[in-house]
């Protein structure tokens, strides 16, 4: 696709979004930037500036090695996402939503901001999960993640499940781990029914959160692409927006 002025793909999108009824958003982490969570691979992203921070997100390393456990519950007990607040991005999609033509948020996010901002927690899929529960690796005994940081605070660098003493990690999708296939099931069925995608801070690297892009595409849907930066999906896309979320997505909607 051949891109447009800023003003022009700007409107072009706005028109586009105006005539879909079914609208499906795929959400990544630059929609949560604004509200002072760092993306991964962005200019300023967590593994941008500490590249070792990704084997944190290995789900054969955090198996394998205790001080990657640790490491991570360290992590855990001071990541932003306990004290952050949704963006106008976040409440964008509200709007589109109670607007009626917003029907489900496919989000790679873990941070449950979209919930947090008022979207229906019925129509957003965790692709990738939530750091708010624990799961255990051995028994899959799941329980509320500050349980769990309680414990460490108080001098457990590597709480084991309290149900069978197996490891314990965030319920979130690791590297190395399968997506819950009753979730990408529900991800897929929405990319297949809507008649427009919405992409919002994804760099569509990711497999097989990206590929949901090319199957609403391929079933004929439109394609709206916002994000900062080039994405390899951007030549699926009817208009391409640039720039902070937070401005882009009030602005389309």
């Amino acid at each position: 696709m051949d891109r447009m002025d800023t003003a022009e793909d700007l409107g072009r999108a706005r028109d586009l979004v105006a005539s879909a009824g079914r609208i499906v958003a795929l959400t990544g982490a630059g929609v949560s930037t604004d509200s002072g969570i760092p993306d991964f691979r962005g200019p300023n992203g967590l593994w941008t500036r500490n590249p070792a921070a990704e084997r944190l997100s290995n789900l054969q390393a955090y198996i394998s090695s205790k001080e990657v456990r640790e490491e991570s519950w360290r992590a855990r007990t001071g990541h932003p996402g306990w004290l952050a607040e949704p963006n106008a991005a976040h409440r964008a999609l509200v709007d589109l939503e109670r607007g009626g033509r917003l029907h489900a948020i496919i989000t790679q996010n873990i941070d449950r901001l979209h919930q947090k901002a008022g979207s229906d927690p019925d129509r957003v899929i965790e692709l990738h999960g939530t750091m708010f529960d624990t799961v255990c690796l051995g028994c899959g005994d799941r329980r509320d993640m500050q349980e769990a940081l309680q414990r460490v605070r108080a001098g457990e660098s590597d709480p084991p499940c309290r149900a069978c003493g197996g490891i314990l990690k965030s319920a979130t999708i690791s590297f190395g781990q399968a997506l819950d296939a009753e979730v990408l099931d529900r991800a897929r069925t929405g990319a297949l029914w809507c008649d427009l995608m919405l992409v919002a801070g994804s760099s569509l690297t990711v497999q097989p959160a990206a590929g949901l892009v090319g199957i609403a595409a391929g079933a004929g849907a439109t394609v709206i692409v916002c994000n900062a930066s080039e994405t390899p999906y951007d030549s699926c896309a009817s208009a391409v927006l640039r720039g902070p979320l937070s401005d882009v997505l009030p602005a389309l909607v």
